[in-house]
């Protein structure tokens, strides 16, 4: 085999490699108030927010849902949003290595704030702070709602349809 070849085959597994190696880290960006409310400003688009956290068993139950959710909708004017509320401490040790092994599709952010309490009612000042909890912006439609419960898929599927 040519050197020329060689090269070609080298440049060619490391590409590949590397290919494999970025679809298999998962990424969670962190987010802001500010950034999570500039983020569900486009008028062009659904967003339903899901705040969740590791350790949170009807959270990681539902999770599931909105992945079918965005997966389903992916041509469609929806973003689902999964925000995770845990420690900050837990961040690379809990929370990424969740989201790598659940393979979770839909956008991952980590709630980056100083205090729990003014990040909850900046969402919304009815939260009492439970988990899960999920936020619907429709801001077309002048719709912004929040639920405090769990969602099976059929919940959560009619709870878009009814607010696009």
């Amino acid at each position: 085999m040519s050197d020329d070849c060689q090269m070609k085959r080298r440049l060619f597994l490391l590409s590949l490699f590397s290919l494999l190696f970025l679809t298999a880290t998962a990424q969670v960006n962190t987010i802001t108030y500010a950034q999570l409310e500039q983020r569900v400003s486009n008028p062009d688009t659904v967003y339903i927010v899901n705040f969740w956290a590791t350790w949170c068993e009807p959270c990681v139950k539902e999770l599931p849902y909105f992945d079918q959710l965005q997966q389903k909708y992916k041509d469609a004017p929806l973003k689902v949003l999964l925000v995770s509320m845990d420690f900050k401490s837990k961040l690379n040790s809990a929370v990424t290595p969740f989201v790598k092994k659940h393979k979770m599709q839909a956008e991952v952010d980590f709630a980056d704030r100083n205090n729990d309490q003014e990040f909850i009612d900046a969402v919304d000042k009815d939260w009492s702070g439970a988990l899960p909890a999920t936020l619907l912006v429709n801001t077309k439609k002048g719709i912004r709602k929040l639920y405090e419960q769990t969602f099976s898929y059929k919940e959560l599927n009619n709870i878009y349809q009814t607010n696009k």
